[in-house]
């Protein structure tokens, strides 16, 4: 499969504190991907030059042949975002949240992206709650509605920043059910950023591990060669639920 977003030498630094320097991967196109880490070592932010709300203090991304510096609306075009809290309009309901950026960046009629929106909330099971508000949901069904807004352009590439968080297992295993789904169904590539161990083994095909006392990525592989490793102390930590 080919590389659908080469990070090349990615850095960021904040006046004199830098968070990483010179991350490199590619992901595969329809591939499951995720930026994993312990707290503080640049997840997020490497998640944030990735949808060129960040620009790369030095290196560059490259999304779908498109570059994060020179060209981002270009990459916000083809990418879908799932914000870790979900993000969802709270005096709009599931249906008006999914249908707002057909509303936005397209000339379809309203009729049109309310029926789009229907079959995206019931892409992710929630096609028999359309009407209802966020705040009538739980946050399982909340982080469901905010993948169908984030697929509502169909979009080649899916981010998801931290889809576990707040969940209890059973939800949490849905949800990764769901993401998996997605890729199988609809050949989207998922960039997914957590540290909940258990997804991490049941979604990623690949990961890319930051630590933010190296100050860069110090591992990059499948999960099962990552539980495996033993040449870096925090990968072996990290997998195995251990202290150093």
């Amino acid at each position: 499969m080919s590389a659908v977003i080469e990070v090349k030498g990615a850095t960021q630094s904040f006046g004199a504190r830098t968070i990483f320097r010179d991350v490199s991967f590619e992901i595969a196109a329809g591939e499951v991907f995720v930026i994993l880490g312990g707290s503080g070592c640049g997840k997020s932010t490497l998640l944030k030059q990735m949808i060129a709300l960040l620009p790369p203090s030095g290196g560059d991304i490259i999304v779908a042949g498109h570059s994060v510096r020179r060209e981002p609306e270009a990459v916000r075009n083809v990418i879908g975002v799932m914000f870790q809290s979900g993000a969802l309009f709270g005096s709009m309901t599931l249906l008006d949240n999914v249908s707002l950026p057909l509303a936005v960046f397209t000339d379809l009629p309203a009729s049109a992206c309310a029926e789009i929106a229907r079959l995206k909330l019931g892409l992710v099971g929630l096609g028999d709650a359309s009407l209802l508000l966020p705040s009538e949901i739980s946050g399982g069904m909340s982080k469901r509605a905010a993948i169908a807004r984030a697929l509502a352009l169909d979009p080649p590439i899916l981010m998801l920043d931290e889809p576990s968080a707040g969940l209890d297992p059973v939800t949490s295993a849905g949800l990764d059910k769901l993401i998996l789904s997605l890729r199988d169904t609809l050949g989207t590539t998922c960039v997914v950023v957590t540290h909940e161990l258990p997804s991490i083994m049941a979604i990623a095909d690949r990961c890319a591990m930051l630590d933010a006392k190296a100050q860069g990525l110090i591992a990059l592989g499948t999960p099962q060669d990552l539980a495996r490793d033993e040449t870096h102390p925090m990968v072996h930590a990290f997998f195995h639920r251990e202290t150093l």
